[in-house]
């Protein structure tokens, strides 16, 4: 039995569901998503709450139990409340700007970095080093953080470079002499 699969979603106030089959609905304050669940599970509405379970005891079945429901409850949490990923820049001349809907990096290269943004993520510069990924799906919003984390991943001697917020870096001793 699944540990974080046999919990309901629950569904708050504002947020409507729609099951038909496979595909699932999910319409809030902050927008709507639709997804297609895999084969072997099945999702039913219940009340104020969603309940995923295995169509069968296949081990494939109680593998994608869970996933199922994280994914549900992630469109759910999403369309109420949606997510967001703060990320900080460190380093002599690192900056970033937004224009219209293209982020412009400097982080040290010989070049700027153009990172155009996708259809439902927003992205926030507060400050020249502080940049937030918002949007309602929690897997695009993290993959956008991902890309942009990539172009300059911290590295371990001065810890220079994009970093999430509270992101711990082990800092390596330089050389000695």
């Amino acid at each position: 039995m699944s540990r974080i699969g046999k919990y309901p979603v629950p569904v708050p106030a504002g947020v409507t569901v729609q099951i038909s089959g496979q595909d699932i609905a999910v319409k809030g304050p902050k927008g709507e998503m639709n997804r297609r669940l895999n084969d072997n599970v099945v999702a039913t509405q219940e009340n104020d709450t969603i309940v995923v379970k295995p169509r069968s005891e296949s081990r494939l079945a109680r593998a994608l139990w869970a996933t199922s429901r994280t994914v549900v409850n992630n469109m759910v949490t999403g369309v109420s409340k949606g997510f967001t990923k703060s990320l900080e820049i460190k380093g002599v001349g690192y900056r970033a700007a937004l224009q219209g809907q293209t982020l412009v990096l400097q982080l040290g290269y010989s070049h700027e970095i153009r990172y155009d943004l996708p259809k439902g993520v927003a992205v926030a510069v507060e400050k020249q080093t502080e940049v937030s990924v918002t949007g309602i799906d929690k897997e695009l919003v993290g993959q956008v953080a991902a890309e942009i984390r990539s172009y300059r991943s911290p590295e371990p001697y001065k810890g220079k470079g994009v970093r999430y917020v509270g992101e711990y870096i082990a800092i390596k001793e330089g050389k000695k002499k």
